[in-house]
């Protein structure tokens, strides 16, 4: 991997792995657009560290306080009805769909899962629920209304992001939406609920790499460095203005960036301008 390339695929990873627009889609067709090879799962595991380490930074007084409330709830049951503990317990278990789907998957996912014609139509086909559950959500409740069985709904649509195109962040905004989480809610909860996900694919994928042998993903370590430090600091920044941005607006504006997006790269695989595998 270059230099160049690096800087593109560490830019666009940081700009779209929080809007609802799938940022595995988007490494997967700029790389296809310029004419580079896949990235691959492991290249993408590994910068979407970075990212989620502009979750870390952003929410961290938020995140301090669920992980002392939560082992605070280990040893005295009184803290267990706190909201931050509960936040803790609902992070943990929403995050039990992707991992074992994850595992149960991971062959498909790092290779037929990444063909162009899969990508363009999930973007497509996800975008219409995420239209939807926006047009239709009540958008009354909080983050103090979650409760184990809408941590559960939210882990299996985050589990559906293991599809390039689906979003990691917009399945699970759809499912808030759809329970009738208020649209700043259902994106904070997504938020949150990505870090342990996400943290351990591309921890996994480092393990991954120096383990070496048959197993071993093969990654360009420096140029993988920089773009993961990009996706970090760009990430930061698509953070604080998604939050203030849905506070007025809706998500209509990436439904349709979707669609066109899915539509066109349909059309270039069909006239053999883009390789699809």
């Amino acid at each position: 991997m270059g230099w160049f390339e690096a800087v593109v695929l560490g830019i666009v990873q940081g700009l779209t792995e929080f809007l609802p627009i799938s940022s595995n889609a988007h490494l997967r067709i700029v790389g296809a657009a310029f004419g580079w090879s896949d990235p691959g799962a492991a290249f993408t595991a590994i910068t979407q560290i970075g990212t989620e380490l502009a979750v870390l930074v952003y929410f961290a007084r938020d995140i301090g306080r669920i992980v002392t409330a939560w082992v605070s709830s280990l040893f005295n049951r009184e803290r267990r009805g706190d909201p931050d503990a509960r936040m803790g317990w609902l992070i943990i278990v929403g995050s039990i769909p992707i991992i074992v789907l994850g595992l149960l998957f991971q062959k498909q996912i790092e290779t037929d899962l990444r063909d162009l014609r899969i990508i363009a139509i999930a973007l497509v086909v996800f975008s219409l629920f995420l239209y939807v559950a926006d047009r239709v959500g009540a958008k009354r409740r909080g983050l103090d209304d979650l409760t184990v069985g809408h941590g559960l709904v939210y882990g299996v649509a985050q589990a559906l992001a293991l599809i390039p195109g689906v979003s990691r962040s917009g399945g699970t905004i759809t499912a808030g939406l759809f329970l009738g989480y208020t649209r700043s809610a259902a994106a904070r909860y997504s938020f949150l609920l990505a870090i342990p996900a996400v943290l351990g694919s591309g921890l996994y994928e480092v393990y991954k790499t120096f383990k070496g042998g048959v197993h071993g993903a093969q990654v360009d370590w420096a140029p993988t460095i920089v773009a993961t430090v990009l996706a970090f600091g760009v990430g930061l920044s698509v953070i604080a203005w998604l939050l203030r941005y849905l506070d007025r607006g809706s998500f209509v504006p990436f439904v349709i960036y979707r669609v066109v997006l899915g539509l066109l790269v349909l059309a270039l695989v069909g006239a053999g301008v883009l390789n699809p595998t």
